[in-house]
């Protein structure tokens, strides 16, 4: 199943996506008694209701359509949003390959600086605006609780995935992560989230991204540094992941600040980042109407 959650005018919900729009209605939207007792998709996780989503929704036919609603993060009311640092191959235009690191790093995303899928990113206030930077991430899903995960049962763990843009002010990375990576509403997650039973080979999901059509990013699950196994194990050792919980995985050269010249997002800039198996998150850059920081 494809899940996404949206608003339609100050309601908030959610539903299963069933068509591409040229017949007419795309979602299922999710109401009636199932949606009251689980309000959210993260709610469905944790209430172990894929299998009943399915069968609920099994012969109802699509009723609303993307153009009737705005699209949030597929899982925006996750309690934890937790990013792998340095986890792909890189390469320094001068100083040639970059040895991989030791261990993995992590950060954190925080409420606000999450959009959905079409909905603009909104770059930083001048001067942090000139450093406004891209990644292409695959993002896993949680929807078994677990601490200690061992490596042979992250997959029992994993209820699916989706995307997301880790918007990145690079200025103020150099000096504190945490704040260059959560500046409001410049990065973005969705479309929606594809459930893991869809995606044959994880390990074969392929990643491009595209910066007003051309693409500046390609990669394989297969490159990470990390694999998922591996990252799912060392983040559950340190915090007791629970469903709707997610991980972005990091994302491998091409970004803006990597290229040469640098090219960083400007103001009508449109970036599309498409994972095989999963669909294609588009968002366009806009211009903060915040004062000098």
């Amino acid at each position: 199943m494809k899940l996404m959650s949206y608003k339609q005018g100050e309601r908030v919900g959610y539903g299963i996506v069933a068509g591409d729009g040229s017949d007419g209605p795309e979602i299922i939207p999710v109401d009636g008694d199932f949606a009251r007792q689980f309000q959210t998709i993260r709610m469905v996780l944790d209430g172990n209701a894929l299998a009943s989503l399915k069968r609920w929704a099994d012969g109802r036919a699509p009723s609303l359509s993307f153009a009737d609603i705005r699209f949030l993060p597929p899982l925006h009311d996750a309690e934890k949003v937790i990013c792998i640092g340095v986890n792909y191959p890189k390469r320094h235009p001068v100083h040639g390959e970059i040895p991989p690191p030791e261990n993995i790093t992590l950060f954190a995303k925080f409420e606000g600086s999450l959009v959905g899928h079409l909905e603009p990113l909104i770059t930083p206030p001048a001067p942090a605006s000139e450093t406004f930077d891209y990644e292409g991430e695959l993002v896993l899903v949680i929807g078994r609780e677990g601490r200690f995960i061992s490596k042979e049962a992250v997959f029992d763990h994993i209820a699916g995935y989706t995307i997301m843009n880790d918007g990145s002010v690079r200025g103020w990375q150099k000096h504190s992560v945490t704040a260059g990576k959560n500046f409001f509403a410049a990065s973005a997650s969705g479309p929606w989230m594809v459930t893991a039973d869809e995606i044959d080979d994880p390990f074969q999901m392929k990643l491009s991204t595209r910066l007003n059509g051309e693409e500046v990013q390609s990669t394989t699950v297969s490159e990470m540094i990390f694999e998922i196994p591996a990252m799912v194990n060392y983040v559950s050792n340190f915090v007791h992941l629970k469903p709707g919980d997610i991980i972005s995985t990091g994302s491998p050269a091409g970004s803006g600040g990597s290229r040469v010249p640098q090219r960083f997002l400007r103001p009508g800039d449109e970036l599309e980042i498409e994972w095989s198996g999963i669909g294609v998150l588009k968002n366009k850059v806009v211009a903060s109407d915040g004062p000098a920081i």
